[in-house]
C-alpha cells in the first residue's frame, strides 16, 4: 500500500516547524522530508538535519536536471524537495510529510492529487510579528520583508484541506495528530489495509 503524502505550510513565524517536530515525536509512522535550500544556515541549524544547504548554483543545476519534486523561490532564496527524498518512501508504504510554502504545496497537489494539505495560521498579526522578533535569528530588514510577505502567504489558506490556528501550541499539535489519524481511517486506505478481513466478513457462508 502506497504511503500518504502530507503537506504543511504556514507564513514565517506561525510556529510550523515547532508543531511539525512535536507531531513527528508522537507519530513514528511518518517521516519528514528534508528540503534543499540555497539560504545560509541559521544559528543551530545543521546540514542534512534541518535542510540540505547548497549554493544557488548547485540548486539551479538540480532544477535543470529535474531532480525536484517541487521548488520555489522564497524570500529571495531557493527551497525545494528532491524526488529521491519522497518517492521511495511513499512507494514502500511509508507516510511522508513535506514542510513547505504555499507555492511548493500547489506544485505538489498538481502532481499528487491524493496529498493531504494543512495550513497553519497565527492567532493575530501581532502574534506573528512577536514570534519573529523573539526568535532573534533575522535582521530588522528580513523581519520587515517577512511581515510584508505574510499577508500574501496567508491569503492562500483556502487551497488547503485543513486549517489550524496556532494560538495554543499543545492544542495545535493535537489537532495536527488528529488530521493524520482521520486521514488513515479514510475508506480507501482502510480497504487496502484490511482487505483480508473484509473478504472474511462479507463471505457467503452458505
Amino acid at each position: 500500500m502506497r504511503g500518504t503524502l502530507y503537506i504543511v505550510a504556514a507564513p514565517s513565524g506561525a510556529g510550523k516547524s515547532s508543531i511539525v517536530n512535536a507531531v513527528l515525536a508522537r507519530d513514528p509512522n511518518i517521516s519528514l522530508s528534508i528540503s534543499f535550500t540555497s539560504r545560509q544556515p541559521r544559528p543551530g541549524e545543521r546540514h542534512a538535519e534541518h535542510y540540505h544547504f547548497v549554493s544557488a548554483e548547485e540548486f539551479e543545476g538540480m532544477v535543470e536536471a529535474g531532480d525536484f519534486f517541487e521548488h520555489a523561490r522564497v524570500h529571495g532564496d531557493w527551497k525545494g524537495t528532491a524526488r529521491q527524498s519522497v518517492e521511495p518512501q511513499l512507494a514502500s508504504g511509508r507516510d511522508v510529510l513535506l514542510e513547505i510554502d504555499w507555492q511548493g504545496a500547489r506544485q505538489v497537489r498538481a502532481k499528487v492529487p491524493g496529498a493531504v494539505s494543512v495550513f497553519i495560521l497565527p492567532p493575530s498579526r501581532q502574534a506573528l510579528e512577536t514570534r519573529m522578533r523573539t526568535r532573534g535569528q533575522d535582521s530588522e530588514d528580513v523581519i520587515s520583508q517577512r511581515l510584508a510577505a505574510a499577508r500574501e502567504e496567508m491569503s492562500h489558506y483556502g487551497e488547503f484541506d485543513y486549517v489550524i490556528v496556532n494560538e495554543h501550541f499543545d492544542t495545535a499539535v493535537s489537532e495536527m495528530c488528529a488530521i493524520f489519524v482521520a486521514s488513515r481511517l479514510r475508506r480507501e486506505p482502510q480497504v487496502a489495509r484490511h482487505s483480508r478481513l473484509l473478504m472474511q466478513l462479507l463471505a457467503d457462508e452458505g
